[in-house]
């Protein structure tokens, strides 16, 4: 009899979650990586899918295990696995190439794929991390050091900021000579838009190349989330005690914004504050079908007028995500217990619908504990 385990999935188009009992996965081929799952991170999209939203399942399936941001700890490896040994403790990147041989997937750059055919643990066609036990070839697997164990949870949220970061630096270091990618950010003025996870996330890795950062976002000045943002050195703007279009008039202009609220009205304004030769990259992802309306002839005036990139970003590679593992390393040895303090609650796997239900200004990343 093959060995179960519990796993927790949903029936993509329907409401609701339950604990199930699941085949456990095996090592199939001599690169295969077997982790047993100690964290797994609630987002966004867990809780867009756990109501009904979007979401595939594998095509064998009716249900899909859910859940793509984790940490595990090796227990198997496959004959020919260098990256890891049993006991090291590693992540899975999320995004897997469509297989239709163009440059993007071949190239370990799935988070870029042409075809639209890609798959996603957790999200696509891909059971998730939700889950005792997971397997995958090591292509997609990045280890985390044992220092920073108890954060690497924040991976996948991290490289979703590394790679907007990064490819925006190299996309300006292009344009001005003499400067490197890695130097651009230094004394630059940033804006995050919406610093709950990914936003406070980007902040850590924005002041770790020696930005100016500035967070934007609704909540209160004694809120979790912007104490964190005053123990960084950065500046809180209250979106309720000023208008988006006059931030600039108060603030100054940007020299990069990355925008993490998902709010379509927000996003499109915020274009009104950014700088000469900026750049704003854009991470949300809007729910509804609300029509946004915004000064279209002036905000392209100004794209043009001052030689502006508006730019779209979405997941990220295995380079981002040993990028991401890189900065939280970084991040906890300058600030110590800091960054601990975005994973603002630990709830047991068996009381997951707890976790989908939590909604507090001072919950930044709630965690589900497997391990």
């Amino acid at each position: 009899m093959k060995e179960t385990m519990k796993a927790i999935s949903i029936v993509p188009g329907q409401s609701g979650i339950s604990i199930i009992d699941k085949e456990a996965p095996e090592l199939v081929t001599p690169y295969d990586v077997k982790l047993k799952v100690l964290q797994v991170g609630i987002c966004g999209t867990d809780r867009e899918e756990v109501v009904g939203g979007r979401a595939d399942t594998p095509q064998e399936n009716k249900y899909l295990v859910i859940g793509h941001e984790m940490i595990g700890i090796v227990t198997a490896t496959g004959e020919k696995v260098k990256k890891v040994k049993e006991g090291d403790y590693a992540v899975f990147m999320v995004r897997r190439e469509c297989n239709k041989g163009l440059p993007c997937c071949t190239n370990n750059r799935s988070d870029m794929c042409f075809t639209g055919e890609y798959k996603e643990r957790g999200i696509k066609g891909l059971h998730g991390f939700e889950t005792e036990y997971v397997v995958d070839h090591e292509n997609y697997l990045v280890k985390v050091p044992e220092r920073i164990k108890g954060i690497g949870v924040l991976t996948e949220p991290m490289s979703v900021a590394s790679k907007a970061i990064t490819e925006s630096a190299l996309i300006q270091a292009s344009r001005v000579p003499g400067v490197k990618a890695e130097d651009w950010y230094k004394g630059k003025k940033v804006l995050i838009a919406g610093i709950g996870a990914i936003g406070l996330l980007a902040a850590f890795a924005l002041k770790l190349r020696g930005a100016d950062i500035w967070g934007l976002d609704i909540v209160n000045e004694t809120s979790q989330r912007v104490k964190i943002l005053h123990k960084l050195g950065g500046h809180y703007i209250d979106g309720r005690e000023i208008k988006t279009m006059n931030i600039d008039d108060k603030h100054g202009e940007f020299d990069f914004i990355l925008e993490a609220a998902g709010i379509a009205q927000l996003g499109f304004q915020l274009i009104d504050v950014l700088g000469i030769n900026g750049i704003y990259v854009m991470t949300g992802i809007p729910g509804g079908h609300r029509p946004t309306c915004f000064l279209g002839a002036e905000l392209m005036k100004q794209i043009v007028l001052k030689n502006q990139i508006i730019l779209g970003s979405v997941n990220a590679s295995v380079a981002h995500f040993a990028t991401a593992v890189s900065d939280l390393e970084l991040a906890k040895n300058r600030w110590g217990g800091l960054i601990d303090r975005l994973i603002t609650n630990h709830i047991p796997y068996t009381d997951f619908q707890q976790a989908i239900d939590i909604r507090s200004e001072d919950d930044i990343k709630t965690v589900i504990e497997w391990g």
